[in-house]
């Protein structure tokens, strides 16, 4: 179903109004049949309809013309959209949300916004490992067709998005402001590249600059596009901790990866993990976990291989992973033939004893950045495990 560009005009009119929220929107939509019909209401109408004196001044407040500004950008180039709940691509998971966006800019796929995704947060001045960590497992889910959803901030969130780029899979950011402003300015190269390859999401209109406020409301919509939330690092105060608030009022799945004890950047991860949060050592604990869920989003019934998986999921995206969780329990199981030659040169050179990395680059004379890169992948994927002291051997 769509709406009438008037009607477009008047509900981004009513959004720009201090105070208007996704429950007065709807409110005035139910009250009035229309927001165009809401916009020409006389104050004793709209009081009837339930929002404050002090709302409706804001209303009366916004210029005829504020919302010009909203449709130029929509219409300054093909991959930019404007969606409401009508619009039969706006995100399924969100739009029966209590406090979905009437309103969703999206610069890129919006097509993207309904495909299976996983939320990826974290600190914003992670450690190499948490951001080592993010990266690579972004890179794992987004191969395995996962789309990973963040926030674009410094840290953790450019570390997942990077990581779902260079797979080649997709990925969605969820910024708190309008779409017209790059908030970070150094992750603009990013951002450019996620319109490309994926696409960047906001409720808020053309024009609103990086507020405090904003961003909690930003993270409810990160952790409601998505299956479940992973929080990668993150200190006791962490942003991080209200997504996973909000995914757990929202009845999704979390997921927290611990620490070191000594590290104040796990202590969040670690209180997760004590109230309920689902402790990951390896991304394919996730796939595993999120397996029931996907089955009930995408309507599949794993029991069977009648369903093809091209009609599942758009290339390159196959739909490899559902197959791989039910049949495939633990890491003896996996293929190694999947690894490129660097990885299976490492993987035949750790044994069932600990091994010092260092003896892992003499003896397979890659330089330490590749082998440390390739431990982390291996280690992610169930083949090997840290013992400490910088050693690993074979599970």
């Amino acid at each position: 179903m769509e709406i009438t560009e008037d009607e477009l005009y008047a509900r981004l009119q009513i959004w720009r109004a201090a105070g208007i929220g996704p429950a007065s929107l709807n409110r005035l939509l139910n009250y009035f049949g229309s927001a165009v019909a809401a916009l020409v209401a006389s104050d004793t109408a709209i009081s009837q309809a339930g929002l404050k004196s002090d709302t409706i001044q804001n209303l009366r407040a916004v210029p005829a013309e504020a919302s010009a500004a909203d449709l130029e950008w929509l219409h300054r180039a093909a991959h930019r959209h404007i969606l409401v709940p009508e619009d039969s691509r706006y995100p399924k998971l969100l739009r029966d949300l209590k406090a979905a966006p009437p309103i969703l800019f999206v610069a890129g796929k919006p097509e993207l916004l309904n495909e299976p995704q996983l939320a990826m947060v974290g600190s914003r001045t992670p450690t190499t490992y948490g951001k080592d960590n993010a990266y690579a497992f972004a890179q794992y889910l987004a191969k395995h067709g996962l789309s990973v959803t963040s926030g674009l901030a410094l840290g953790i969130d450019a570390a997942s998005h990077q990581g779902a780029l260079e797979a080649g899979g997709s990925t969605i950011a969820v910024i708190a402001t309008g779409l017209d402003i790059m908030y970070p300015t150094k992750n603009r190269n990013l951002a450019e590249q996620i319109v490309e390859q994926g696409a960047i999401v906001s409720e808020f209109p053309i024009g609103v600059k990086p507020q405090a406020k904003n961003f909690p409301r930003r993270n409810r919509i990160i952790s409601g596009l998505s299956l479940g939330t992973l929080v990668v690092e993150a200190a006791l105060q962490s942003g991080s901790l209200v997504t996973a608030q909000h995914a757990i009022e929202q009845g999704r799945e979390v997921f927290a990866i611990p620490g070191s004890i000594h590290s104040p950047l796990a202590h969040g991860c670690h209180r997760l993990i004590r109230q309920g949060a689902k402790l990951v050592e390896t991304a394919a604990d996730i796939l595993e976990e999120l397996a029931p869920q996907l089955q009930a989003y995408l309507g599949l019934d794993l029991s069977t291989k009648d369903t093809p998986t091209s009609q599942i999921l758009k290339p390159p995206k196959p739909l490899s992973f559902l197959e791989e969780v039910k049949t495939q329990g633990n890491a003896e199981e996996r293929s190694e033939a999947s690894l490129d030659a660097e990885e299976q040169q490492i993987l035949a050179t750790i044994g069932l004893e600990p091994l010092p990395i260092d003896q892992i680059v003499i003896q397979t004379g890659l330089t330490t950045d590749v082998v440390s890169s390739m431990l982390l992948m291996l280690e992610l994927q169930g083949y090997i495990t840290a013992c400490g002291g910088g050693r690993y051997k074979r599970l």
